[in-house]
């Protein structure tokens, strides 16, 4: 109920419009019942007294009738599915902005396909539920019983042996509904996992093809397409058999009248006209009770969606502003780490410990270290990505904890380490971060990254559609587009996570000129792959399983001989070799 009550709030909005279509519903089958009286009095008085006239009249009344009722069945249809869209339009909106706001550590948990299918397939599962379910379910209940009280007034003994099925029809729709239920939630689970494979086949295509893994990969979606299809089909089975089973249940209670009625015309206590009305009625009496079966099946299914739905935009963020939070003003880039440990949820052991580090505006800090020694956690919690598990950071004395999202994130500038690009043009991938930037100020980051002239000998220059993910782009094509995006912000705070470590030598070594200015009065955060990147930082701090185990420019830890000295001989030595030849 908690459910329904839930899915029912997105319609409050739209409340006139539901009654509107709830009217004409009403409306159209009220029109309906008219047509059985229209009937018997054409049998009986028209037909049986030879008034050729007023048969004529009665059949036009019917035929009246009959475009009335479309008409208002077409008002009902398109003011309910125009609600049901508007409402569904809500919905898909909640989803969406719910999950921009949810945190990496969701996402580092959930799977891609589960999300997709449950924006997807389950809100639209909701449409059927609030176009169809949802109003028939309202003018079955009150067409059954306007018509049972007709039936009764017409022939109390007839009407009493037309219901003798309804209990017996009940139990069967109950007990259909307890059973299709979990299969929906089962059909909407399988069916999130089989979108999960095909997205990751997609996404992976590069490595299956490399590997030769197709037959492995039409194996595993062969099994997940094989889940959907044996719940399908036992739903299909259950459909099968309680349809028939209805139709069985109800001919008993038509036998029955048909029995007595033609009795009762025999004995001449019935005209045929009264009987014919009566049927005309029994049948209007036995369509509310049709779809139960069908309003259960779209309620079933909608529960199910709702409650997949709804368990997403329950998520708490884990990263939330403060309700005092304030804008953060224009940063000097002072950034200072107190005491700070972090683990993540599906782990008991800290990333960092205890890490404190005081940098200083301006400052360039490269940051090495083993893989799993908390290098990427690190530069992820400045932006608030994740928060601490205990300690404090600040920019500039303030603890970001206590300042607006957005006006903290608008300040630092992040190229990750997978460099990801939009399926839209070169220029509006650089200006993602400030859509109001010019054209001059994309041409000036563009070339700051040493890609303007790559863009410029492109047909269509910045307009240049790149594809899904920059699949037209090289590795260091797509690196100095993430590069100009960044540095379009102009931030305070420039984060290099691992940007030009896969880019060839001259890339690089252009790249690395043109960001030994910009770096200048911003400060630096670059987990480094190059000596050159090393070799220019202020600061090197190098770490091992969470902590800072040295620090100091590149002269004084080789100075040290430490860990720092093991990684420059095992990982710088022969870039600087190579450079000196």
């Amino acid at each position: 109920m908690q459910i329904l009550k839930r899915l029912l709030g997105y319609l409050k909005k739209y409340w006139y419009f539901m009654f509107l279509a709830l009217l004409a519903l009403l409306i159209n089958r009220v029109l309906t019942l008219a047509v059985p009286e229209i009937t018997q009095r054409a049998i009986d008085i028209a037909i049986g007294q030879k008034r050729y006239g007023l048969l004529m009249i009665l059949a036009l009344s019917i035929v009246g009738v009959t475009i009335l009722t479309a008409v208002f069945q077409f008002v009902q249809e398109y003011i309910l599915q125009y609600a049901s869209q508007k409402a569904i339009y809500d919905i898909r909106n909640v989803m969406y902005d719910h999950l921009q706001r949810l945190p990496f550590s969701f996402y580092d948990r959930s799977q891609t396909g589960q999300l997709i299918a449950r924006a997807t397939g389950d809100i639209d599962t909701l449409r059927r539920f609030y176009s169809f379910g949802m109003l028939n379910f309202i003018s079955s209940i009150l067409m059954f019983f306007a018509v049972l009280v007709i039936c009764l007034m017409k022939n109390w003994i007839l009407a009493i042996i037309a219901l003798s099925t309804m209990p017996m029809l009940a139990y069967t729709g109950i007990r259909f509904g307890g059973k299709i239920g979990p299969m929906f939630w089962q059909i909407r689970q399988k069916m999130a996992d089989l979108t999960t494979v095909i997205q990751e086949n997609i996404t992976g295509v590069r490595v299956v093809k490399t590997f030769v893994r197709e037959e492995y990969e039409i194996n595993k979606f062969s099994v997940y397409a094989k889940n959907v299809l044996q719940i399908n089909l036992d739903i299909t089975k259950l459909w099968a058999f309680f349809f028939p089973l209805m139709d069985f249940i109800s001919g008993l209670g038509t036998i029955a009248v048909l029995w007595y009625g033609g009795w009762l015309i025999i004995k001449g206590q019935l005209t045929l006209g009264e009987f014919i009305a009566f049927n005309m009625y029994l049948m209007q009496l036995m369509w509310p009770v049709r779809m139960l079966g069908f309003i259960i099946n779209v309620s079933k299914e909608a529960m199910a969606s709702g409650q997949r739905i709804f368990e997403i935009l329950d998520i708490k963020s884990e990263v939330e502003e403060s309700p005092n939070a304030k804008p953060l003003p224009p940063i000097a880039g002072h950034v200072s780490f107190e005491n700070v440990s972090f683990k993540y949820e599906t782990s008991d052991d800290l990333v960092l410990k205890n890490f404190t580090l005081d940098v200083q505006p301006g400052e360039t800090v490269a940051i090495l270290g083993a893989t799993g020694s908390g290098k990427s956690t690190l530069i992820n919690l400045i932006p608030r990505f994740y928060d601490p598990t205990s300690g404090v950071i600040k920019i500039d004395g303030i603890d970001i904890r206590d300042v607006k999202l957005e006006s903290l994130r608008q300040q630092i500038g992040i190229v990750l380490q997978d460099t990801f690009l939009f399926s839209t043009t070169l220029k509006e991938n650089i200006s993602y971060g400030k859509t109001n930037a010019t054209m001059e100020e994309i041409i000036a980051a563009a070339k700051a990254a040493n890609i303007h002239d790559f863009i410029e000998s492109l047909p269509k220059g910045y307009d240049t559609e790149i594809g899904e993910r920059g699949v037209t782009l090289s590795g260091g094509e797509k690196q100095r587009v993430a590069i100009a995006r960044a540095l379009l912000m102009n931030p305070r705070i420039l984060i290099l996570d691992d940007s030009t470590s896969s880019v060839d030598t001259e890339t690089e070594h252009l790249i690395q000129n043109a960001l030994s200015t910009l770096v200048k009065g911003r400060t630096t955060f670059i987990i480094a792959q190059r000596l050159s990147t090393v070799k220019r930082a202020d600061k090197i701090i190098v770490l091992e399983n969470g902590e800072i185990v040295e620090q100091g420019t590149h002269d004084e830890l080789l100075e040290k001989g430490g860990i720092y000295t093991e990684i420059y001989n095992m990982q710088f030595r022969q870039q600087e070799e190579n450079n000196e030849q």
